[in-house]
């Protein structure tokens, strides 16, 4: 996939009420909490069960399917998991019309996990911070429509009288605004996206979208998200962790027909995090959920979403024992 850049700016803030706009999506699927303090630890515990599932990329069925196959959600969509964890490898963005369905049904199990004991974690992915960096190639025409809303240029004529927001939205075809004032830094959608982790790890098991190098174990998971997030809220530049070929978003090196030398980084990588395993979407392996390094690394981006039209699958991890839930009620051993 071709790399992106913009400009490292900050761009000015939206108008405060915007930020309430959230409140605005489906009736059920509103967030647990808008403009709160929610921090999640980038480190917890062991937990004995843990379920992790890839990319689902505006495909709110495929969404529901992983979660229901991992036993965290019933058919009304509420989390019925108890203390199990669960970790969404990022990518929820792009490719499909259903993010904005995507986003709040995440936001709402996170308080609804937590409240009964458990836990769900929802990474970034490239993707989300490539909304973030206002890349929009990959945003299919019901991904524009479904914030159109947002736009405040449509929806709130007294936003004109901010200049300098009508100059940076001018500069956007007009079916485009609501989605970059949605996500670009400090937008609501950039906001929530900063709720989130990057990288988690929990127990020996560490989640991320791409893939952790030894520099990014060297300066701690938590400067890592914490650099993010800042500039997610519009406090800060873009860190050199949200893009490149070798950011925890888009590296490849463990997922991509790893050789030894690339399984001996990954070593080091664990061996500073004081970790057993690493467990990665973005690389679509449509035979399955795979494991490279011999268990070290499990690829779980398997191309879900209706744009790939992949297998069903998640990871069940219960200490050393790795498990792999089809759709079609079966599971193979790792």
């Amino acid at each position: 996939m071709a790399h992106f850049t913009l400009p490292r700016i900050l761009l000015p803030a939206l108008p405060a009420a915007l930020v309430f706009v959230l409140l605005l999506a489906p009736a059920g699927c509103q967030p647990s909490h808008v403009g709160e303090s929610a921090v999640p630890a980038s480190v917890h515990p062991p937990a004995p069960r843990i379920v992790a599932f890839g990319d689902v990329h505006g495909d709110l069925e495929a969404a529901r399917t992983a979660l229901r196959l991992a036993g965290a959600i019933d058919e009304e969509d509420r989390w019925v998991g108890g203390d199990l964890v669960v970790v969404q490898t990022g990518d929820q963005l792009d490719r499909g019309d259903e993010e904005r369905a995507i986003l709040h049904l995440f936001q709402r199990l996170v308080g609804e996990a937590r409240a009964a004991g458990g836990a769900f974690h929802p990474l970034n992915g490239n993707h989300e911070l490539m909304n973030a960096h206002l890349d929009l190639r990959y945003i299919t025409p019901g991904g524009f429509d479904d914030f159109a809303d947002l736009d405040p240029l449509a929806t709130d004529p007294a936003a004109t009288d901010d200049p300098e927001l009508a100059a940076f939205l001018a500069d956007f075809e007009p079916h485009e605004r609501g989605r970059v004032a949605a996500f670009r830094p400090g937008g609501p959608y950039a906001l929530l996206l900063a709720e989130r982790n990057t990288i988690v790890q929990v127990g020996e098991n560490v989640f991320v979208h791409g893939g952790v190098l030894p520099e990014h174990a060297a300066v701690g998971l938590e400067t890592v998200n914490e650099s993010i997030r800042a500039w997610l809220r519009g406090e800060a530049e873009a860190p050199e962790w949200s893009r490149g070929s070798e950011s925890p978003i888009w590296v490849r090196l463990f997922s991509q027909d790893p050789d030894a030398e690339a399984c001996a980084v990954l070593e080091e990588t664990l061996e500073i995090l004081g970790a057993r395993r690493m467990i990665v979407g973005h690389t679509v392996h449509r035979e399955g959920i795979t494991p490279h390094c011999d268990g070290r690394v499990w690829a779980v981006d398997i191309g879900m979403a209706d744009y790939y039209g992949g297998p069903r699958e998640v990871l069940e991890i219960r200490g050393d024992s790795i498990r792999v839930i089809r759709a079609e009620g079966g599971g193979r051993e790792g």
